[in-house]
C-alpha cells in the first residue's frame, strides 16, 4: 500500500460518513451510502438462477462475492452474492463502494465461461479492503467498542460485518494496542 494511504483512507471514510450525517462512532448502513452515491445494489439471483450460484459456490467456495459495473448513461450497479451472510455482504459492498470512492481503474477484462469479469490490481484491492473497513468500522467506533471489551465476534454481530473484517480492523488499526497502553498507563497511576 502506498505511503500515507491508511491515514488518507481514514479521513476519506470520516468525510464520506459525515456527508450522510453520521457521527464518527456511528454505525453505517452500507446500502444508505450506496443510495447516496447513486449506486444500484442487486443480488446476483436477480440476474441468474440461484441454483447456478449454488453450483458455482460448490465448485469454488468464495469465488464470487460482489462486482461493480459501470453501465451506459452513467449507471453504476453493484451485484452481490445472495448466498453470503449479511455481514459478509456488507463487507463486500463496502469493498466495492471503496473502489468507486477511490476512483480505481479497471485493470483487466477477463472472460470466464462466456462471462466478462473486470479486475483491479492487487494494490487497489488492498486499498479497497482498508477503506471498506474504515467505512464500516471507523476508528472512533472501534476505540469505544474496544474499551468496552468487544471482541471480533461480538463486533461483527453488532455492526453486521464479517468476523474477518472485525478482526482485521481491530488488529490492523492499532486500536487494541492503544487500548492496552491506555489501560496500562491508568494502572501505573
Amino acid at each position: 500500500m502506498r505511503r500515507g494511504f491508511k491515514t488518507e483512507a481514514e479521513r476519506l471514510a470520516d468525510r464520506t460518513r459525515a456527508q450522510l450525517g453520521l457521527k464518527p462512532d456511528a454505525w453505517l448502513e452500507i446500502r444508505d451510502l450506496a443510495r447516496h452515491l447513486k449506486i444500484e445494489v442487486h443480488a446476483a439471483d436477480e440476474f441468474v438462477e440461484k441454483k447456478d450460484l449454488e453450483e458455482l459456490e460448490h465448485l469454488q467456495p468464495g469465488c464470487f462475492s460482489a462486482a461493480t459495473f459501470h453501465l451506459p448513461g452513467g449507471r453504476t450497479v453493484t451485484v452481490y452474492n445472495p448466498l453470503a451472510d449479511p455481514g459478509r455482504t456488507n463487507s463486500d459492498l463496502a469493498h466495492e463502494i471503496s473502489h468507486i470512492l477511490l476512483r480505481h481503474d479497471v485493470r483487466e477484462i477477463q472472460q470466464i465461461a462466456g462471462h466478462t469479469f473486470f479486475t483491479c490490481n492487487p494494490e487497489q484491492e488492498e486499498e479497497a479492503n482498508w477503506l471498506g473497513g474504515c467505512l464500516l468500522l471507523p476508528r472512533q467506533l472501534l476505540l469505544r467498542e474496544a474499551f468496552n471489551g468487544a471482541d471480533p465476534v461480538s463486533l461483527a454481530r453488532k455492526y453486521t460485518v464479517s468476523v474477518q473484517m472485525a478482526r482485521f480492523r481491530l488488529n490492523a488499526s492499532g486500536v487494541l494496542l492503544q487500548v492496552k497502553r491506555a489501560r496500562s498507563n491508568r494502572g501505573q497511576r
